[in-house]
């Protein structure tokens, strides 16, 4: 089983201001992106090159309440208060050819599999119940798309690409161990620290670590 980085995700308060935040410290501005009619969120998108790509997502101060917890936790207190202080990592997300079998032979809970669509395109995404990250971001979410070309295919491509993420915890045997049954030890650098994790970006004017 082939699984591979399908995209980062990072967190704003507003996307005007995570996208003029980001305007300045990558040298782009991320174009928008789509509504998430289920979760009532938004985002902007670009490619980060190797069929992955950029995703800064924010509540809709449009749409309903979605009666349910928000994906990617937020609408925890402790992530709106951090995003404060502009656009911050929340987690990533890989994508699996067999999302069945990944949940099932998962050491940890990776949440229940909620269906998505968005006109002909479906897919399938692994959200905690409370909306909370899984451990925290260290370990990634997992997507299945239905067939047809990666939407990273017609996003811009403004030049920046993904270098590398870093994962940090206390714990760091642990989660390299979650990571070899989960078949995703080659899709990020594991070190010792703080727990969070970051994201290692190229842009035009050289590389811009988002997260640490």
């Amino acid at each position: 089983m082939t699984n591979q980085l399908d995209h980062i995700v990072i967190g704003a308060t507003t996307l005007e201001a995570g996208g003029a935040a980001l305007e300045q410290t990558l040298g782009v501005t991320v174009p928008n992106g789509s509504k998430h009619d289920a979760m009532s969120t938004h985002n902007r998108v670009m490619q980060i090159g190797n069929s992955a790509f950029f995703e800064l997502i924010a509540i809709d101060p449009s749409a309903p309440d979605p009666g349910r917890a928000r994906w990617f936790s937020l609408d925890n207190p402790a992530t709106k208060a951090g995003l404060e202080g502009g656009p911050l990592p929340l987690t990533w997300v890989v994508n699996t050819p067999d999302l069945d079998s990944i949940v099932a032979a998962s050491p940890i809970d990776l949440g229940e599999i909620v269906d998505f669509r968005r006109g002909d395109r479906t897919w399938r995404l692994t959200v905690p119940r409370d909306g909370s990250l899984i451990m925290g971001g260290l370990v990634p979410h997992f997507i299945e798309w239905s067939p047809g070309p990666h939407p990273s295919s017609t996003q811009a491509d403004l030049g920046v690409r993904l270098k590398d993420i870093s994962v940090r915890s206390k714990e760091p045997e642990h989660i390299a161990a979650i990571f070899e049954q989960l078949n995703i030890a080659h899709l990020a650098q594991i070190c010792v620290g703080s727990s969070g994790v970051s994201f290692h970006l190229e842009t035009h004017s050289g590389v811009f670590v988002l997260g640490e």
